[in-house]
């Protein structure tokens, strides 16, 4: 791992960490699988506070706001989620893109 993804994955934690400290609840999304093209690889990471603040990623773009939300689900029920984005490589040279790709992403409650 680089020194700066280190230093990413170093900063989500201690926000989550911050985030307990001042009693909020949190959900930690991570990563899990990939498959073709993807922005982020298996083992990163965002963290969400119960406030809707979040640090970290695993995706950019409208997968991010969904990952979000669903770990907005996640603080509330306490139900661990595993979601999975992607795209065809047809739809991705419709838009002008190389190839698709797809995502899998584990949601879970930091206790």
């Amino acid at each position: 791992m680089s020194q700066t993804a280190e230093s990413a994955v170093d900063e989500v934690f201690a926000q989550i960490e911050r985030w307990q400290h001042d009693r909020r609840r949190v959900a930690l999304a991570t990563v899990i699988d990939t498959w073709g093209s993807s922005p982020r690889p298996v083992g990163s990471h965002l963290a969400v506070a119960d406030t809707g603040g979040f640090v970290g990623s695993v995706s950019g773009g409208c997968v991010e706001g969904a990952v979000v939300e669903a770990a907005l689900q996640v603080i509330a029920d306490g139900e661990p989620r595993e979601l999975e984005f992607g795209v065809s490589d047809e739809q991705a040279w419709g838009v002008g893109l190389a190839c698709g790709g797809r995502i899998a992403i584990y949601v879970e409650r930091v206790e």
